[in-house]
């Protein structure tokens, strides 16, 4: 299943990965019956999570109902209980709308929500990140998971997500972190096999490092580092498998001044 899995998202292009999920989810389902591990998100109880990743798949990783990674595991948390994303009236922008989230987030009555990818085929509408076109000052919350790691000129993102956002607005913007190192990447490296490498995947453009919380802060954010994850013990850490190494903390970027 390792191999399997590594090999089709490698292969496959993101927006049939997109289509195809639910179904792969419904087949799978029934081989991993048990109680090993449990998902926060849809509530399921399983004998262990399906491997995950680009090319090197990792076992015990993605649920095989509602398809959560860590990090989804850990915002879900994190929304219900640090924040009142589940019961305010909230205006909010999710790009790159995670299947785990997205008929959750869209059947909850308190929220106007909006997704935006460039090309995913679940998405509201298709926007560049780079480029919003849409009103400054337009929501209270912007979501925006594992996308800044593709973008050329990120600075460009941050101030794009920062224009959209209402004053005392906030962002979710989780990004794959290496906590050995600050950031760096390099225009030049366009080679997927180097960029798999140097930066972790194939398509991505930078490595995002130990100072990521810096630059959010550089970008004109007010950033609140959340490390909720170490308030859960190891054992419920490790049976709901919340994050990877570097993803233990969680940024609230906030708009306080315009």
């Amino acid at each position: 299943m390792k191999r399997i899995i590594g090999f089709i998202t490698n292969v496959i292009p993101r927006q049939w990965l997109i289509r195809c999920s639910y179904l792969f989810s419904i087949l799978i389902r029934p081989f991993y019956v048990g109680n090993r591990v449990e998902c926060p998100v849809c509530g399921g109880h399983f004998r262990k999570f399906l491997p995950y990743g680009y090319g090197n798949a990792t076992e015990n990783r993605l649920c095989p109902k509602c398809l959560s990674l860590e990090r989804h595991r850990l915002l879900w948390l994190y929304l219900k209980q640090r924040t009142d994303f589940f019961t305010a009236p909230l205006k909010v922008l999710h790009f790159a709308p995670e299947q785990p989230f997205l008929k959750r987030f869209r059947n909850l009555k308190n929220l106007d929500y909006t997704t935006a990818d460039l090309d995913s085929p679940i998405a509201d509408l298709h926007l560049d990140v780079t480029k919003i076109n849409l009103p400054d000052h337009s929501y209270d919350v912007v979501i925006c998971n594992h996308v800044l790691e593709h973008v050329d000129n990120v600075n460009q993102a941050f101030a794009e997500i920062l224009r959209v956002l209402k004053v005392g607005g906030w962002a979710i913007l989780m990004v794959p972190i290496n906590p050995d190192v600050d950031t760096f990447e390099d225009p030049s490296i366009t080679d997927p096999k180097e960029r798999q490498r140097l930066f972790g995947q194939y398509d991505h453009v930078r490595q995002f490092g130990k100072d990521y919380a810096q630059i959010l802060t550089n970008a004109g954010f007010h950033v609140v580092e959340d490390k909720f994850f170490y308030d859960y013990s190891e054992e419920q850490r490790n049976r709901m498998r919340l994050a990877r190494r570097g993803e233990e903390v969680i940024c609230r970027c906030e708009k306080v001044i315009e």
